[in-house]
């Protein structure tokens, strides 16, 4: 058997073809078992073992009608160097079965690339073990707990991290996968983006590995509770203590970009390419490498030789070694005329012309399948005849429509609206209602193609008055003449764009430049073309009235001073000769029409067009259509910078965010509520730049329709790109807070507790930790345990009034609102006052007994990181109750009681409607147990019916049970 029939593994028989039956997806994928790849079936997928290596086909159906290929192959870090080079084998062969056009990634595990992360939303959880590198496969029945560290604001990158407080920090989002309930740790200075994205990771464990049906608890850095998620969390860990800062590993060393450098690949060897970095260096029968530090991009000419192919992947593998870079450098190897935006991006400009025909090198493959009795999958789709009506705006709206004059707006009378002059610019404002929503706008401002540059910038500003007087809600949009959207063109009944002008810049224009005036008037001689077959793409334009205009696929108008005729094409439709009719009615009313079918014109006719010439039977040639893309983008040394958003959907629009949405017919900059107002007001500014870079690189026209749409007011054109929920766009909050109601009905109260500080959390959390490993330093614990010094056992009553103030009044300071008291009138600043006071006379008490441990610094220094002793480690696991301001420091339960009945007035006074169990504004930072105690003397009397002191004489389960009846216990 020849060497060439061997290209094609049985195992790759119908890849990329039977996925359109059976999985929406598109997604493949093989593992590498004994040097073979073996198809995993769809319950494997999002599995990867971190022993094996895999190989991923991703096939995407795109809207010009080919099929897109992306294959990916993964090498689990334990895998064997043979495996990994199997897979890499492999990849070329799969390639190669596809005719030789997909583009290939390089993907070690824990630095995958976003666009393979994004086929397996949320997340992949790489296990340990294999099957093909002799690892013993895990018993997945038997749960274990495991910690991971969450990163990615749009996918997800999880790793497992030893169960243990040394691998916390401040810095990043963790994960607690208990039996029973599933934690998060949002370390202070962690991304609220990352925050969101970790709940879905939650989520997907929940369902996963709990049926559905465990807890979920959110712990925030620096935010101590007993009573909370925030207690049960600490005490897994064996009870809180100070963390560490983050300490870097390899893993954590992102390569940097760098300008990027071209080198060509001969023999093995790779060599760079002189000369300024331009697309005309690529040669078709070559291999290039592009370096861009952070990623290394392989080209593969059309026509290279199979065997330079092969050679030029080991060549980008040896070329990342001889450079020391890290080993989450990516590596994307990419055929002539498949080139992505990414690759695409590191030039200053990709002239078009370039692109491959579909089939194009194909038929040696073809024969090749024939021959082993397989078949090549068709690129293109059949294209139906039925047309696609996009989505349009609500009619039955208020529309109203300006000229602009100078540097004033003049509004268009009712019988105007519909005319535009393609000397002039307008502003249209649509008011309408869409369902029970409420009123919403739409607010373009239209450009003709001959306006002045003065009135162009003059009817932006004017635009953007209008729209921050709706207070920044209308959908705004941005229109150029001959590209007006089909949501746009619906509005009007009917839309007709007339040579000529009616504005003073205008006139003023022709006049300088010595033109003549061509305005259309109802008296000169004008020819109407008539095209397109229904509302959303009616269009009517005046052309040159010569007969050369005229195209047998279309209709037209030809008015001759007060004579009009209708001219129907022999392939024009039933539809284009109702709108010229419309049209006719629109610009002369009641004026009577002459009708001229193709070939039966009259000799009128012709001469109104200076003679009979021949002209075109032809249809005008549609515009191709393209696959949405998402973007978020970038200013790195003042050049403008996009990264794309791989197989987006609603979640990706972040609050915090401004992104773009490229459709090809139109371009939108989508912004967030959450994004600062200075930011917000060069959304135009950002959609330009992008136009600008996209006209160079993806040939996306210049004067495309640009719209800027702000959250919460998505028009319906620009949501049927996602898969839209209203629920989820209703919801208020950051991005952290509008997943945890999502996700989990109610919003988690996060609170900015630095004041704009990110190290204000942190530094709060360090220094309670530190006094509470004070308190229960050795000195503190001798200090308590002596009854005999005279004391009465003030040095725990001090130490529990000490830790209340100020977890109380740290409580209030981070709090977003502070609690009300109808008596105490203490501040914020006298409660931290009152705190300090308080924990230094306590301080200095326990340093003049000659304890150098109790020193506040040195616990700073060193923090125990469990419990001070055996004794206090088995209480907590008895489930006996601790009470030093939710500091998790063990006391003896007979001292606080003493305390609670000598020194019944804590140093913060709190109202009753606060501190009942089911309040609607509850207060933190108190001790939960003692909630009676917070009550003023007035309201203490009036709610239990007796004095502080008479209640405290009460054997205890008395007073719980009037603690009971007034839902204080």
């Amino acid at each position: 058997m020849s060497s060439s029939a061997k290209v094609l593994d049985p195992a790759f028989q119908g890849a990329g073809q039977k996925w359109t039956l059976t999985d929406s997806s598109g997604a493949e994928i093989w593992r590498i078992e004994n040097f073979q790849p073996v198809l995993l079936p769809k319950s494997e997928h999002g599995k990867f073992y971190s022993g094996d290596s895999y190989i991923i086909l991703q096939t995407t159906s795109g809207k010009g009608g080919a099929y897109l290929y992306d294959i990916h192959f993964w090498i689990g870090k334990d895998t064997s160097h043979d495996e990994a080079g199997t897979a890499a084998i492999k990849t070329v062969e799969l390639d190669a079965s596809l005719g030789g056009r997909a583009v290939q990634h390089r993907e070690i595990q824990g630095h995958e690339s976003d666009k393979f992360l994004s086929y397996f939303k949320p997340c992949i959880v790489p296990l340990e073990g294999g099957v093909a590198s002799g690892f013993k496969k895990p018993e997945e029945e038997v749960f274990e707990t495991c910690l991971y560290v969450c990163k990615g604001k749009r996918v997800v990158r999880l790793k497992q991290v030893p169960f243990a407080r040394s691998s916390l920090n401040h810095d990043d989002v963790f994960i607690l996968d208990t039996q029973n309930k599933i934690y998060q740790f949002n370390g202070a200075n962690s991304n609220i983006q990352e925050r969101a994205k970790a709940l879905e990771v939650i989520q997907f464990f929940k369902e996963k590995y709990h049926d559905g049906t465990c807890d979920v608890g959110i712990v925030d850095d620096g935010k101590l509770d007993t009573e909370s998620d925030s207690g049960e969390f600490w005490l897994l860990f064996g009870g809180f203590a100070p963390i560490g800062r983050k300490v870097t590993s390899d893993d954590d060393v992102v390569p940097e970009a760098t300008p990027p450098k071209l080198y060509g690949i001969a023999d093995g060897e790779v060599k760079m390419v002189e000369g300024e970095l331009s697309k005309s260096l690529l040669e078709n029968d070559k291999c290039f490498l592009l370096d861009c530090g952070d990623e290394i991009f392989v080209w593969v000419g059309r026509v290279t030789q199979v065997d330079l192919r092969k050679s030029a992947s080991q060549a980008a593998e040896d070329f990342i070694c001889s450079q020391s870079r890290p080993k989450a450098t990516c590596i994307t190897k990419i055929i002539q005329g498949y080139e992505t935006h990414k690759f695409k991006s590191k030039f200053e400009s990709w002239p078009s012309g370039s692109a491959v025909p579909a089939e194009e090198g194909r038929g040696k493959v073809a024969a090749l399948l024939k021959q082993q009795g397989g078949g090549v999958k068709s690129t293109t789709k059949g294209i139906t005849t039925n047309e696609e009506v996009p989505p349009l705006l609500e009619g039955g709206g208020k529309m109203e429509v300006w000229l602009i004059n100078g540097s004033a707006k003049t509004p268009l009378p009712k019988e105007d609206i519909g005319k535009f002059y393609s000397g002039d610019c307008y502003i249209t404002l649509y008011t309408f209602h869409s369902g029970e929503r409420k009123e919403e706008y739409f607010l373009c401002y239209w450009i003709g193609e001959d306006s002045t540059e003065e009135d162009q910038k003059m009817t932006a500003q004017l635009a953007n008055t209008i729209s921050n007087s709706l207070k920044g809600r209308p959908i705004q949009g941005r229109i150029y003449q001959g590209k007006e959207p089909p949501q746009f063109v619906a509005l009007f009944q009917p839309m007709v764009v007339l040579k000529g002008g009616l504005s003073s810049g205008y006139k003023k224009h022709i006049a300088e430049s010595g033109l003549t005036d061509g305005t259309y008037t109802h008296e000169c001689v004008a020819l109407i073309r008539i095209s397109g077959t229904s509302i959303h793409n009616n269009n009517a334009l005046q052309v040159d009235a010569v007969a050369t205009s005229l195209n047998s696929t279309e209709c037209f108008l030809l008015q001759s001073g007060s004579s009009i005729f209708t001219w129907h094409g022999n392939q024009s439709t039933v539809e284009q000769h109702q709108l010229a009719a419309k049209v006719a009615h629109f610009l002369k009313p009641g004026a009577t029409l002459k009708h001229a079918k193709e070939g039966t014109e009259s000799s009128a006719f012709w001469s109104a067009l200076g003679g009979k010439h021949a002209y075109t039977s032809k249809k005008s040639a549609q515009e191709t259509a393209r696959d949405p893309h998402l973007f978020t983008y970038s200013l790195k040394k003042g050049k403008f910078e996009v990264e794309e958003v791989y197989n987006f959907s609603q979640d990706d629009l972040l609050t915090e965010d401004m992104l773009i949405l490229d459709t090809h017919a139109e371009v939108f900059v989508w912004v967030g509520q959450s994004v600062d107002s200075s930011e917000k007001q060069s959304a135009f500014d950002v959609g330009q730049r992008y136009i600008n870079m996209a006209t160079a690189l993806e040939n996306l026209a210049p004067n495309v329709p640009l719209y800027k749409v702000t959250e919460g007011n998505e028009p319906c054109f620009f949501t049927t790109y996602f898969s839209w929920d209203s629920a989820k766009a209703a919801v208020q909050g950051n991005s952290f807070q509008k997943k945890v109601a999502v996700l989990f009905g109610a919003v988690h109260a996060v609170e900015d507790k630095s004041n704009g500080s990110p190290g204000g959390l942190r530094q709060r959390a360090e220094a309670l930790a530190a006094l509470t490993s004070a308190f229960n330093s050795p000195s503190s614990k001798q200090s308590s345990a002596d009854k005999s010094n005279g004391s009465s056992g003030s040095g725990p009553r001090q130490r529990a009034a000490a830790l209340a103030a100020l977890n109380s009044a740290f409580s209030q300071s981070s709090a977003s609102k502070p609690s009300s008291s109808r008596t105490s009138g203490i501040g914020q600043g006298s409660q931290r006052a009152a705190a300090v006071a308080a924990l230094s006379s306590v301080l200095t008490a326990e340093s003049s007994k000659g304890s150098p441990d109790a020193s506040p610094m040195k616990s700073t220094e060193k923090a125990p990181s469990e419990f001070s002793s055996q004794e206090d480690s088995q209480e907590v696991a008895e489930g006996k109750e601790t009470d030093e301001a939710a500091l998790f420091s063990p006391t003896n339960t007979k001292e606080t009681e003493q305390d609670v009945s000598e020194n019944p007035n804590p140093p913060t006074i709190f109202n009753y409607d606060q501190l009942k169990v089911k309040s609607e504004n509850p207060v933190t930072g108190i001790d939960f147990k003692r909630r009676e105690a917070y009550l003023s003397e007035e309201e203490f009397q009036t709610v239990l019916g007796m004095a502080k002191e008479k209640f405290y004489k009460l054997p205890r389960w008395k007073q719980d049970i009037l603690k009971k009846k007034v839902d204080l216990f």
